[in-house]
């Protein structure tokens, strides 16, 4: 898939991304993944752990499976495995961290 940045860029998604999956054509992975993010500074995510959380219900559905291998096939490509617990999802992979902070909601 090569996505022509030019046409996508004209697309309206603030905020917000285009997401593109396919079965996994290997035994191991389940399904394979990318996102654009239109008019965004990275038109592209590398690997990116929110999409997956609306992709894991959409393929555990389909397939009837709990527990998945997931492939995102950006450039810098990235496996992460998933799985379905009710109404969460759990991801694991490897990952950068570049933030941690902490939030308090007051009621």
């Amino acid at each position: 898939m090569e996505p022509n940045a030019v046409v996508l860029n004209q697309i309206e998604l603030d905020p917000g991304g285009i997401v593109v999956t396919a079965k996994g054509d290997s035994a191991d992975v389940v399904f394979e993944s990318r996102y654009f993010t239109p008019q965004a500074a990275i038109f592209e995510d590398p690997v990116i752990g929110s999409a997956h959380c609306a992709l894991i219900p959409f393929w555990a559905d389909r397939l009837k499976k709990n527990k998945m291998k997931a492939s995102q096939v950006s450039s810098r490509g990235g496996e992460i495995f998933c799985t379905l617990e009710k109404d969460r999802v759990h991801l694991k992979g490897k990952a950068v961290k570049y933030m941690e902070g902490i939030i308090t909601l007051k009621l």
